[in-house]
């Protein structure tokens, strides 16, 4: 999560350096060579993470009433290997990659989103990405990715709350009425964000789902803003 300047950063068609990090395509998947420092403990972070892709999405959509703020997946049905050697971690599974981009900060059009992906067992991949805005209607995008290239929209089932987080943040998640959601595991609590592991209902089945809670106005707090410089370090 380290910031770089403009200096430590080069890119071509087929690869990305980011410091001593960076990825490539080597034409079946996208490599990334990691050699990072941890925080706030400086611990050593290198090795190798590798996704393959099922099959590439063009799918694109506007977040915010304006189209300032669009998210699409690069690659939502993958398959990702990882092998560090610092610390000595390897593990293999479903994978997931997209992109977000934005035309002006973050603060301006949002207030909160909740998003969502699962894999189901047919091998597709189903995303949620439920959006408030400050000014405007809640803004739900509900898409169903598959292995081959295809996408289709579907309709997105009722939001049920969840629990607090330990920073006190509001999260939801929608879900079949009669499968309610439940939290399994809490991968990050941060006083803006959180990352979750869910069981949920959709299609009418039980799902495994990574899900995220963003609070803006948390974000763009001072108490956040002098915290961040701690666990996101800039190099000039």
């Amino acid at each position: 999560m380290t910031e770089r300047g403009q200096r430590h950063v080069q890119r071509s068609a087929s690869s990305f350096v980011v410091g001593p990090s960076s990825l490539r395509w080597d034409g079946q998947s996208l490599v990334f060579d990691l050699h990072e420092v941890g925080v706030p403990l400086p611990l050593r972070v290198d090795g190798t993470l590798r996704v393959w892709p099922r099959a590439l999405s063009n799918f694109s959509a506007p977040l915010d009433d304006a189209g300032r703020h669009r998210w699409g997946p690069i690659a939502p049905c993958s398959r990702v290997e990882v092998k560090l050697n610092r610390p000595a971690l390897q593990w293999s599974g479903d994978a997931y990659l997209d992109s977000n981009e934005g035309d002006e900060p973050i603060d301006r059009p949002f207030t909160e989103w909740d998003w969502s992906r699962a894999t189901l067992p047919d091998g597709s991949t189903a995303v949620i990405y439920d959006v408030r805005q400050k000014q405007g209607a809640d803004r739900v995008i509900t898409q169903r990715f598959h292995p081959d290239g295809r996408s289709e929209a579907f309709e997105a089932p009722p939001r049920q709350s969840l629990s607090r987080t330990a920073w006190r943040i509001d999260r939801s998640m929608r879900t079949d009425t009669q499968i309610p959601a439940t939290v399994k595991e809490t991968l990050e609590d941060t006083p803006f964000y959180v990352r979750s592991v869910l069981e949920s209902g959709l299609f009418g089945q039980r799902v495994t789902s990574v899900h995220e809670t963003l609070n803006v106005p948390r974000l763009v707090s001072l108490p956040v803003r002098l915290m961040l410089p701690w666990r996101m370090p800039r190099r000039g």
